[in-house]
């Protein structure tokens, strides 16, 4: 029996990863709590989170995964044997050495998502294999501002937020209040009570936009429509801010005739905002300065709109001279550690296998990377390459099934749950059903871990180092020291492919006794190391500002931003390069029709759950046990439907359950939860762990001709449904 001692780590169950104290006696944790000398730094922060209460309960519970299995039964009968990791990587290493020799390195993709993740080792791996197949989740929430932001400013952007100084706040596709429980949530509402101007874009009234002063409901997927008309009212009426625009920006005249056609009449016919409140709106944002607008994943998930809208938004912010100003945004800088680049080893990818990469997206593939660093490199930035350059999901599902143009004939995934997280759950299913090779590291059996050939139990939360950098995008990391050993028999997803990496010839290239000895020589430029790292919790340097004003020594010129023309591309020269638009074109939205009359959003996500995660915490269950689908109460009263109803939501892909909810919100709109799945339902053919009763992903289209040409992004918001009654408590039922 040793004495209980009090170690600092952190939370990992959502993406802000806040920092913990644990009580660990005997090699157990056996209780935590907020720790305000580490990042947030206000434990106020996480008094309303339910999440990392729970991870005591977490590291034990019943249903985690806590031993290599293999599969021994048909696909996804259940039926699993436990072997050793030493045999498990011994056997996945042989079967994907085959594969490779019979159809090439291509032949393997592998899917990945977060937070429990850490990507470097697996971009590492592919490019030492040679596969260009990696499904990422950036196409869905993070590539099209990081990469419009890029071709617009020259690098990503950080959106800030200073109550006191911040003289409007826009919020566009997010709902803070809900989806998490942030430090930025915080600081919103510190706002809200200033009285300044808040402006959230939404077509539900969520707890976030109840604290504005302007909700403007959006048609779904018609918001980049509303974005030109801001910025045609802003310019039309000289609210925009001239001396900036005339040293700083490239392509002003342009835009200015492109914009014609977007007055405040034509622009509220489309989205349902009326012209008076689009005018105001865009005064207010525009004369308000500094003027914050952050994004959510709302925009990033409306298909072939989704590039014009992130577009549309770094035009505004650059017209009215909200970029690289304090209490606006931020250009963010190269970090002083390795970045995520250098650890990818990317630039040995060979050309060969780059050519290989299905769909050749104009942005997010290799050539339109190239592009992009170019430009970066131009300042001594390098954005990371495999994240940003993930092939289009639909065309490896296609490549499973058809063979073409090459056969996938193998998946690797971590930390995500494709059917659930990927559009079109049909599909997606039919493909991993499919393969000769299906592994996955995951902490429960998810819905796609049980079709798997080998589940791998992966260190989760206090149970592994954490060194969060944004992916190599920002001078910023935050984490710490994990709080125990892994228990049973997990371990860290570095383990694996540096294990799955030695067995198939990678050895001088994984040179680490472990993943922490990795992050320590990751810190090393920094000066710091990962003990003091582990200590504060937070590595970053304070923020400058005006950056693009500095003088180069060399020239005695303004240095300006990393992009063709060294100004802010309004009209992108970059773009109009790859064959693309260079100004943005919203295009049209699916019409409704007389089978399906409704317009569906499927983003929703609500505290305490984290996109597909943690269903089966019966603390986080009861308080919320079953999906919502919401409507107006005009639309309910409309269809003859009560809250509470059990209701079927359809669409031209597929049906899923949910229970129905009033909400203020569009009328005519369907707005349904994501991630749903029900854990204590069998985890086997045919429930699959209730994957086919409420996954709105099953209503969704993944199909390539109809994504974004750019980026590969699917639509997610704005699909033709339709809303009926359903018969019984189908939850209970299953």
């Amino acid at each position: 029996m040793t004495m209980p001692q009090t170690v600092k780590t952190n939370c990992r169950f959502c993406g802000y990863q806040c920092g913990l104290t644990a009580t660990v006696e005997n090699g157990r944790v056996t209780g935590v709590a907020p720790d305000p000398t580490q990042y947030p730094g206000d434990e106020r922060i996480q008094h309303g989170c339910h999440r990392w209460r729970m991870a005591p309960q977490f590291l034990d519970h019943p249903d985690r995964v806590n031993y290599p299995l293999k599969r021994v039964g048909e696909r996804g009968s259940g039926q699993w044997h436990r072997i050793s990791w030493d045999q498990a990587l011994d056997e996945i290493a042989e079967k994907l050495a085959g594969l490779k020799e019979q159809f090439g390195p291509e032949t393997l993709a592998t899917c990945i998502g977060g937070p429990h993740a850490v990507y470097w080792p697996l971009h590492r791996f592919m490019t030492l294999f040679g596969s260009p197949n990696n499904v990422g989740i950036g196409q869905i929430c993070w590539n099209p501002g990081t990469l419009l932001h890029a071709i617009s400013y020259g690098w990503p952007l950080d959106n800030e937020l200073e109550p006191d100084l911040t003289g409007c706040l826009m919020l566009w596709g997010a709902n803070h209040a809900e989806s998490d429980n942030s430090l930025l949530w915080h600081r919103i509402q510190q706002y809200s009570q200033t009285g300044k101007p808040l402006i959230v874009v939404d077509p539900r009234r969520t707890r976030t936009a109840e604290l504005a002063t302007h909700w403007l409901p959006v048609r779904p997927g018609t918001d980049a429509v509303l974005a030109l008309g801001l910025v045609q009212a802003i310019i039309q009426n000289r609210w925009y801010d001239a001396p900036f625009v005339e040293t700083w920006c490239h392509g002003f005249t342009r835009l200015a005739g492109h914009l014609e056609p977007y007055t405040p009449g034509y622009v509220a016919e489309v989205t349902g905002i009326p012209a008076e409140q689009i005018l105001e709106v865009a005064r207010l944002y525009a004369l308000q300065r500094p003027s914050a607008l952050f994004t959510g994943r709302g925009i990033d998930q409306i298909g072939r709109n989704s590039v014009p809208l992130h577009h549309s938004l770094d035009i505004l912010r650059a017209i009215t001279g909200n970029i690289d100003r304090k209490g606006a945004s931020c250009i963010t800088g190269m970090p002083d550690f390795i970045p995520e680049l250098e650890l990818e080893l990317s630039d040995r990818f060979p050309e060969q296998q780059r050519s290989k990469q299905l769909g050749q997206l104009k942005l997010q593939g290799y050539h339109g990377y190239e592009q992009i660093r170019k430009l970066t490199s131009k300042q001594g930035k390098r954005l990371p390459m495999r994240y940003l350059t993930s092939t289009q999901p639909n065309l490896v599902w296609q490549a499973m099934l058809t063979g073409r143009p090459y056969p996938i004939r193998s998946m690797i995934v971590m930390a995500t749950n494709p059917l659930l997280t990927q559009a079109d759950t049909s599909l997606v299913y039919q493909a991993l059903k499919s393969l000769d090779l299906l592994v996955v590291l995951e902490l429960f059996q998810t819905p796609t871990a049980m079709l798997a050939d080998y589940l791998l139990p992966s260190a989760g939360v206090l149970e592994r180092a954490l060194f969060e950098t944004k992916a190599g995008t920002a001078n910023l990391a935050y984490g710490g020291a994990k709080a125990v050993e892994p228990y049973y028999e997990r371990r860290p997803d570095f383990d694996f492919w540096q294990g799955l990496g030695c067995r198939l010839g990678q050895q001088e290239d994984w040179p680490w006794q472990s993943f922490e000895d990795s992050l320590e020589a990751t810190l090393a430029p920094t000066g710091v190391d990962w003990e003091t790292f582990s200590r504060h919790g937070l590595y970053t340097l304070p923020e400058e500002y005006e950056k693009h004003e500095r003088i180069d020594p060399a020239t005695g010129k303004a240095v300006g931003f990393a992009t063709t023309t060294g100004k802010i591309e309004l009209y992108s020269e970059l773009l109009a390069g790859l064959g693309a638009e260079p100004l943005p074109v919203p295009k049209p939205v699916a019409a409704v029709n007389e089978q399906y009359p409704l317009s569906l959003i499927t983003g929703a996500r609500y505290h305490p759950y984290y996109a597909s995660s943690f269903h089966q915490l019966e603390g986080l269950r009861k308080l919320h046990p079953e999906p919502w689908a919401e409507v107006s109460r005009a639309t309910a009263q409309k269809l003859g439907l009560t809250e509470g109803t059990t209701v079927r939501v359809s669409t031209e892909k597929g049906t899923a359950c949910f229970v129905l909810k009033i909400s203020e919100m569009c009328d005519d709109v369907v707005s349904v939860e994501y991630g749903w799945w029900y854990p204590e339902k069998k985890a086997a053919e045919p429930e699959l762990g209730g994957l086919w009763l409420a996954n709105a992903n099953l209503l969704t289209s993944a199909d390539y001709a109809t994504a974004d040409p750019l980026i590969g992004t699917a639509t997610y918001n704005g699909i033709p449904c339709c809303l009926q009654a359903a018969d019984g408590n189908l939850f209970q039922q299953q």
